[in-house]
């Protein structure tokens, strides 16, 4: 292997590369996935013995844009050989421009032989033994890995969903995937919006398009807004709805869910839901979120009309 230059490194960019690897069927095409959805360059079943190639070379300019890079593979990879493979990292954990980690995913036996037997997928080290065997030989074949790993999650007791979780949480850089929430307006006599996590109807609330002076204004107006909340429903309606979705969107976030939206309804979608939308993307704003704003029907030249038909 050449050897870098003392000045080679200087002003560049620190590349993180994941190795994952692990028992089979303990979850590495999860795991994954979840670097991809976090910003990772991902590559799956890869030939450990072509690494070396993979990675840029020390020579590298300086100003090139390294994405973090995540490489799984496992016992089914031709020519397969974990001392070989730990001998192969170590010597490029040396060069000052990469951040070398490797994963290792475990689970128990059990567990394992449940879920091939819930797949009816074959263990490709049991050939025509029981799954045990294959499990046992795999894990055998593992052992130098596992044990010179740096990191290593047991999800035994996980489920998808949590492995997601403790994925995102052990890779997610601060502030790296934030989450979209959107607040909007719409008329549910124009049809519900075609895709919303939350919707709250705001019909019960005493209408300003039957104030003769209201009419032509929106949710936008003060003297909409003024009307609105004069309402004896308004206020702890809508305290009610805020402290939910304030209760709601860290768990969301918590969840891996990328995108939120909370939409108001009214008949129209020009006074009630329009005002109701404004003051929630407030309230979310001053909580720390980022929301985007949307009226549906705030334009909708046949407001007046479908709410006549209302009547």
């Amino acid at each position: 292997m050449q050897e870098e230059s003392p000045s080679a490194s200087v002003g560049r960019q620190v590349q993180r590369i994941l190795l994952v690897t692990g028992l089979l069927g303990a979850g590495k095409s999860t795991a994954l996935r979840v670097l991809e959805d976090l910003g990772w360059e991902t590559i799956d079943n890869f030939p450990i013995r072509l690494f070396d190639r993979l990675v840029d070379p020390a020579e590298a300019p300086a100003s090139d844009i390294r994405a973090p890079l995540a490489i799984g593979f496992d016992a089914r990879t031709r020519g397969f050989d974990p001392r070989r493979i730990i001998e192969q990292v170590k010597a490029l954990a040396e060069r000052t421009d990469l951040e070398l980690t490797t994963l290792f995913l475990d689970c128990s036996g059990r567990e394992l032989e449940r879920r091939y037997n819930e797949t009816r997928r074959r263990h490709p080290l049991a050939a025509d033994m029981p799954v045990s065997s294959g499990i046992a030989a795999e894990r055998e074949l593992l052992e130098p890995l596992r044990r010179w790993a740096d990191m290593m999650i047991d999800t035994t007791e996980f489920s998808t969903n949590e492995l997601q979780q403790a994925m995102r949480e052990r890779f997610e850089r601060p502030g790296g995937s934030e989450m979209t929430v959107t607040v909007s307006s719409f008329g549910f006599a124009r049809g519900m919006p075609p895709v919303a996590d939350l919707v709250f109807d705001m019909r019960f609330l005493d209408n300003p398009h039957w104030v003769d002076e209201l009419r032509p204004l929106t949710g936008r107006d003060e003297a909409v807004g003024r009307h609105i909340e004069k309402d004896p429903a308004f206020g702890d309606a809508f305290t009610r709805i805020r402290d939910l979705s304030l209760m709601l969107l860290p768990r969301y976030r918590a969840q891996g869910k990328a995108y939120v939206h909370i939409a108001f309804g009214c008949t129209g979608g020009r006074h009630r839901s329009v005002f109701t939308a404004e003051r929630m993307a407030a309230a979310l704003h001053d909580a720390g979120f980022s929301p985007t704003l949307l009226h549906r029907n705030l334009g909708s030249r046949a407001a007046d009309l479908l709410e006549e038909s209302r009547a």
